[in-house]
Protein backbone atom coordinates (compact mmCIF):
# COMPACT_ATOMS: atom_id res chain seq x y z
CA UNK A 1 0.00 0.00 0.00
CA UNK A 2 3.09 2.47 -1.11
CA UNK A 3 1.70 6.24 -2.42
CA UNK A 4 3.20 9.02 -2.68
CA UNK A 5 4.14 12.05 -0.22
CA UNK A 6 1.04 14.24 -0.96
CA UNK A 7 -1.08 11.80 -1.16
CA UNK A 8 -0.58 10.77 2.13
CA UNK A 9 -0.87 14.12 3.00
CA UNK A 10 -3.59 14.93 1.27
CA UNK A 11 -5.62 11.44 3.30
CA UNK A 12 -4.45 13.14 6.48
CA UNK A 13 -5.37 16.68 6.24
CA UNK A 14 -9.28 14.96 5.61
CA UNK A 15 -9.21 12.93 8.41
CA UNK A 16 -8.16 16.14 10.39
CA UNK A 17 -10.51 18.64 8.69
CA UNK A 18 -13.55 15.66 9.06
CA UNK A 19 -12.70 15.79 12.99
CA UNK A 20 -12.50 19.33 12.84
CA UNK A 21 -15.36 20.31 10.81
CA UNK A 22 -18.16 17.63 9.97
CA UNK A 23 -17.70 17.62 6.72
CA UNK A 24 -14.77 17.90 3.73
CA UNK A 25 -14.98 19.94 0.58
CA UNK A 26 -11.87 20.42 -1.49
CA UNK A 27 -11.80 24.66 -0.82
CA UNK A 28 -11.02 23.63 3.29
CA UNK A 29 -8.45 21.22 1.93
CA UNK A 30 -6.89 23.95 -0.65
CA UNK A 31 -7.03 26.52 2.71
CA UNK A 32 -5.64 23.91 4.86
CA UNK A 33 -2.54 23.03 3.11
CA UNK A 34 -2.35 26.44 1.52
CA UNK A 35 -2.38 24.79 -2.29
CA UNK A 36 -4.27 25.90 -5.00
CA UNK A 37 -7.91 24.65 -5.94
CA UNK A 38 -7.23 23.17 -9.38
CA UNK A 39 -4.52 21.50 -7.44
CA UNK A 40 -6.74 20.04 -4.90
CA UNK A 41 -9.00 18.77 -7.77
CA UNK A 42 -6.28 16.96 -9.22
CA UNK A 43 -5.40 15.64 -6.07
CA UNK A 44 -9.30 14.51 -5.21
CA UNK A 45 -9.53 12.87 -8.76
CA UNK A 46 -6.62 10.70 -8.58
CA UNK A 47 -7.69 9.79 -4.95
CA UNK A 48 -11.16 8.82 -5.95
CA UNK A 49 -9.71 7.28 -9.54
CA UNK A 50 -7.93 4.68 -7.19
CA UNK A 51 -10.47 4.03 -4.57
CA UNK A 52 -9.18 5.96 -1.21
CA UNK A 53 -12.29 8.83 -0.97
CA UNK A 54 -15.51 9.56 -2.17
CA UNK A 55 -16.69 12.42 -3.09
CA UNK A 56 -20.89 12.88 -3.08
CA UNK A 57 -23.04 15.40 -5.35
CA UNK A 58 -22.70 18.27 -2.73
CA UNK A 59 -18.99 17.87 -3.27
CA UNK A 60 -18.52 16.57 0.34
CA UNK A 61 -15.32 14.34 0.61
CA UNK A 62 -15.21 10.80 2.45
CA UNK A 63 -12.14 8.65 3.01
CA UNK A 64 -13.42 5.54 2.25
CA UNK A 65 -11.31 2.30 4.08
CA UNK A 66 -8.30 2.25 2.40
CA UNK A 67 -7.80 5.86 2.63
CA UNK A 68 -9.01 5.72 5.97
CA UNK A 69 -6.39 3.14 6.98
CA UNK A 70 -3.21 5.90 5.78
CA UNK A 71 -4.71 8.96 7.29
CA UNK A 72 -4.82 6.90 10.70
CA UNK A 73 -1.39 6.03 10.02
CA UNK A 74 0.11 8.79 8.68
CA UNK A 75 -1.78 10.77 11.94
CA UNK A 76 -0.81 8.93 14.60
CA UNK A 77 3.05 9.07 13.43
CA UNK A 78 2.75 12.83 12.75
CA UNK A 79 1.34 13.15 16.42
CA UNK A 80 3.43 10.79 17.97
CA UNK A 81 6.71 12.39 16.04
CA UNK A 82 5.60 15.90 17.04
CA UNK A 83 5.07 14.97 21.05
CA UNK A 84 8.51 12.96 20.98
CA UNK A 85 10.18 15.99 19.65
CA UNK A 86 8.84 18.39 21.54
CA UNK A 87 9.28 16.63 23.99
CA UNK A 88 13.11 16.77 23.42
CA UNK A 89 12.59 20.30 23.50
CA UNK A 90 12.68 21.25 20.17
CA UNK A 91 10.44 23.91 19.37
CA UNK A 92 6.78 22.99 18.87
CA UNK A 93 6.13 24.62 15.57
CA UNK A 94 9.49 22.93 14.33
CA UNK A 95 8.75 19.58 15.86
CA UNK A 96 5.45 19.64 13.25
CA UNK A 97 6.98 20.71 10.53
CA UNK A 98 9.74 18.51 11.09
CA UNK A 99 7.35 15.39 12.20
CA UNK A 100 6.06 15.81 9.02
CA UNK A 101 8.95 15.52 7.14
CA UNK A 102 9.96 12.41 9.18
CA UNK A 103 5.90 10.71 9.04
CA UNK A 104 6.56 9.73 5.62
CA UNK A 105 9.75 7.78 5.31
CA UNK A 106 10.49 6.01 8.81
CA UNK A 107 10.22 2.63 8.28
CA UNK A 108 7.34 0.81 10.28
CA UNK A 109 9.61 -1.29 12.41
CA UNK A 110 11.86 2.04 13.43
CA UNK A 111 8.21 3.94 13.97
CA UNK A 112 6.92 0.87 16.37
CA UNK A 113 10.26 0.33 18.03
CA UNK A 114 9.76 4.41 18.75
CA UNK A 115 6.31 4.53 20.15
CA UNK A 116 7.24 1.44 22.39
CA UNK A 117 9.93 3.30 24.05
CA UNK A 118 7.85 6.58 24.26
CA UNK A 119 4.81 4.87 25.41
CA UNK A 120 6.81 2.88 28.16
CA UNK A 121 8.29 6.51 30.02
Amino acid sequence: MKIQESAENYLETILILKNRLGVVRSIDIATELSVSKPSVSVAMKNLRTNDYIDVDADGHITLLDKGKAIAEKMYERHTLLTSWLTSLGVNPEIAAEDACRIEHVISEETFEALKAHVNTK
